[in-house]
Parts: C-alpha cells; sequence; structure tokens
C-alpha cells in the first residue's frame, strides 16, 4: 500500500467521513435512540472489545485475543464502564446465535461461550446478536439492504423491510472448491493481494446483490476501508454502526429474525 493509501486510512473511516465526525455522530445518536432504556453496547472482536452506552460521547476498548473467556469479557467491561449509567446490554459476538445464544465458540479468542450465562454475569438484562447482523442493523435506511463484513472472515445478513435475518454466505462454495469468505475474508486479501481482491469484492457483491434481490449492499468490517471504487448500488459501512445497531436491538418496534 503506497504511503498516501495508508495516510488516507488513518484520517478516514467506514463511509468516507472523517473520523471526528463519525465520533461526533456516535455521540449524537447514543443521545436520540427511540430506545426507552439505557443501553450498553458491547462489541466483542479478535482484537479489541469495543463498548459504548447511551449518553456517553465517545467508545471504550479493550483487547481480546486468545486469552479472552467469556468471563474475563464479564469482568473487563464491569470495570470499563463502572461509571456509566445503564439499564439492559447490547452484545455484539463473533459467531452464529441460536435462541439468543451461541452456536459454538468464536474463532480467535478463549472458550466459555456456549452456555454462559451473561444475565446472571452481568445484573442487566441481555440481547446477544451476531456481530455483522448488529452492524447490519445499524447500517439500515429502509428497503432490502445487504451487508456483508469484510473482516478477518465474512459476516452476512439480510434486513427487509425492517427485519433482520442474519445470514451464512460466507461457507458457501464460490468457485474452484473455494467458499466466499475464502476469497473476500482476509485469507484471500493475502493471497490474492489488493488488486484482484478488490476485483473479487466488486464481482462478488454484484452477484449476491442480483440473486437475493437487494436494493443495495453495504460493506463494512475492518478490510472495507481497502476499497479503492465501490461495486454499482453499494456503500461503504462504518465500524461504529455496530454500536448504532446495538442500540437499535431495544427499540421498541423493531423485527429480528430468530436464527435456527
Amino acid at each position: 500500500m503506497a504511503k498516501e493509501e495508508k495516510k488516507e486510512e488513518k484520517k478516514r473511516v467506514g463511509n468516507g467521513a472523517p473520523a471526528e465526525t463519525m465520533s461526533k455522530a456516535l455521540a449524537l445518536a447514543s443521545r436520540t435512540t427511540n430506545a426507552k432504556v439505557k443501553v450498553l453496547v458491547i462489541d466483542v472482536g479478535g482484537t479489541n472489545v469495543k463498548m459504548m452506552a447511551t449518553g456517553q460521547n465517545a467508545p471504550r476498548k479493550y483487547p481480546s485475543g486468545p486469552t479472552m473467556t467469556a468471563a474475563k469479557m464479564v469482568q473487563i467491561v464491569k470495570k470499563s464502564t463502572e461509571d456509566w449509567d445503564y439499564d439492559v446490554i447490547s452484545l455484539g459476538y463473533p459467531g452464529p446465535i441460536i435462541n439468543g445464544r451461541p452456536l459454538r465458540e468464536p474463532h480467535n479468542l478463549g472458550g466459555g461461550w456456549m452456555g454462559f450465562d451473561f444475565h446472571k454475569a452481568f445484573g442487566h438484562p441481555v440481547k446477544i446478536l451476531n456481530d455483522a447482523s448488529m452492524q447490519a442493523l445499524g447500517s439500515y435506511r429502509g428497503g432490502r439492504m445487504l451487508f456483508l463484513g469484510l473482516g478477518t472472515g465474512l459476516g452476512s445478513a439480510m434486513i427487509v423491510d425492517g427485519i433482520l435475518e442474519p445470514m451464512e454466505l460466507a461457507h458457501l462454495i464460490y468457485k474452484k472448491g473455494k467458499t466466499y469468505e475464502d476469497y473476500l475474508g482476509l485469507r484471500g486479501l493475502e493471497k490474492l493481494g489488493k488488486k484482484k481482491w478488490r476485483s473479487q469484492v466488486s464481482k462478488i457483491t454484484e452477484r449476491l446483490q442480483a440473486a437475493l434481490g437487494a436494493d443495495y449492499v453495504v460493506l463494512g468490517g475492518g478490510n472495507a476501508k481497502k476499497l479503492k471504487e465501490l461495486p454499482k448500488n453499494a456503500k461503504l459501512g462504518m465500524n461504529e454502526n455496530a454500536f448504532l445497531g446495538g442500540f437499535r436491538m431495544w427499540e421498541k418496534n423493531l423485527k429480528i429474525e430468530t436464527e435456527k
């Protein structure tokens, strides 16, 4: 990557807006959410655990990694947010969710997540959603939206007329016996190089949009900022939308299809 490109990535986030503007927008959203309760949003990732709450000006984060168990995460979040006031919790989890619980242990983190009683541990009601679905929820602007999260793996979700449907497109076969995640995830980026990876992002985005009948596609995740041009009918998302999605999870009329 050229020095100019690296510099531009540091200055801007998500949809290309300056980071300062995004922080202000996020702070405003934390104050204007339609949720009738004060929400603590936790976005659990392989690199960091990020936290944001209703009425706060900026998120907080703590490094995660292979030693981050569910119990350790709870301990760190409670200590990191002990000066925040909140009633309920939204938890973005890096893996599939079944009936409000993790289906399997996460990659790149410690264990103990399956069967863990988050409600009891936090002492507050907790709603858990796949992390890509939470970011999709925060990115939604109406109609039929497909969300693709370009990160270590490939996250995906679809929202149609306000109804969120978590998806697992990552492991579908794309070509040559390889999956969509093999091409668009971090493995694909490292193997193909940025130029060919960008080309695959464009081709796959347009293919999936046509197959699923989406009005538009939001490309989020940490590697979305590496794109130079966007596919037709695609928009760049921003990681901060995960917090917006977390706030929305407690809105009264929100519709979420349960993962089965």
